[in-house]
Formats: structure tokens, C-alpha cells, sequence
């Protein structure tokens, strides 16, 4: 059997333990338990505060399409990313922002296993009324105005 000296000397190698872990300074043992208690709340908030940046971090960069056009010739090369996957209906609410403005699309590639990929050539119906500024609104709009985004 154990003995009580047994016993108070696991007792005390354990709070000696607990002591070092928590950076306690305290002598008698309620004093290092209230002191690991503290220390067990302050990581509690601090792993709250982490979880709170990493979800706003994410939210930040799921409402921050990457968006750019290029200028061609007759019409304009416009590519579109999103770091995650692909709401229903974001593809067609682009495509119907393109029609809005007046660009017809000749050729797409569009992904969306994982994250969100499209890149299209566009050409003006009438010429030289849109720029490449007013294509990427209107593509950031979309995705914006988009109903599960």
C-alpha cells in the first residue's frame, strides 16, 4: 500500500509541476492552484481572440475576389479568382454583368472544385464605350450582388 508520505510526495511533485507550467511564484498549494486557474483563463481568452482573427481573416478573404482585365486588341481578357468554392449562381450573375455592359463573350474557362476560376476574352458590341476599369466593377459588383455570396 501507499503510504501518506507516499502520497503528500506525489502531491507535491505534482504542484511543483503545475507551479512551472503556470510561471507560479506562490508557495503554499491554494495559491499555485488560484495561480494555474489564472493562467487557465488567460489561455482561454487568448485562444478565443486567435479564433476570432482567424474567422474575420477568412471572412476578409472570402469578400476579396482577385479581379483583373487585360486590354486587347477588340476586347478585353478578364480573370477572376476566388479562394474559395463556387457559390451556386456566381458564374451566371457574372455573365449577365458582362451582358449589362455591353461585352460579349467569345471564349470562358470557368473552375469551381475548391475555388472559384474564371477567365474570359470579352469584345465591346459597340466600340470604345467601356474600359477595363468599368469591366472589373462590373465583375466585382457581380460577385458582391451575387445572392448566396
Amino acid at each position: 500500500m501507499v503510504s501518506r508520505e507516499q502520497k503528500r510526495g506525489v502531491l507535491h511533485e505534482k504542484l511543483q509541476i503545475l507551479r512551472s507550467v503556470t510561471h507560479s511564484h506562490a508557495g503554499d498549494k491554494m495559491s499555485i492552484i488560484a495561480d494555474a486557474s489564472s493562467y487557465i483563463k488567460d489561455l482561454q481568452q487568448k485562444i478565443a481572440k486567435l479564433n476570432q482573427e482567424t474567422a474575420s481573416a477568412q471572412h476578409a478573404n472570402v469578400c476579396q475576389p482577385l479581379v483583373s482585365v487585360g486590354v486587347l486588341d477588340k476586347g478585353f481578357l478578364i480573370n477572376v479568382f476566388m479562394d474559395k468554392s463556387c457559390p451556386p449562381g456566381l458564374l451566371a450573375s457574372i455573365l449577365e454583368a458582362f451582358d449589362e455592359i455591353g461585352l460579349t463573350v467569345l471564349e470562358a474557362r470557368a473552375t469551381c472544385a475548391g475555388s472559384f476560376r474564371l477567365e474570359a476574352v470579352g469584345e465591346e458590341e459597340d466600340e470604345g464605350l467601356i474600359d477595363a476599369h468599368a469591366v472589373e466593377q462590373a465583375v466585382v459588383q457581380a460577385i458582391k450582388n451575387c445572392p448566396t455570396n
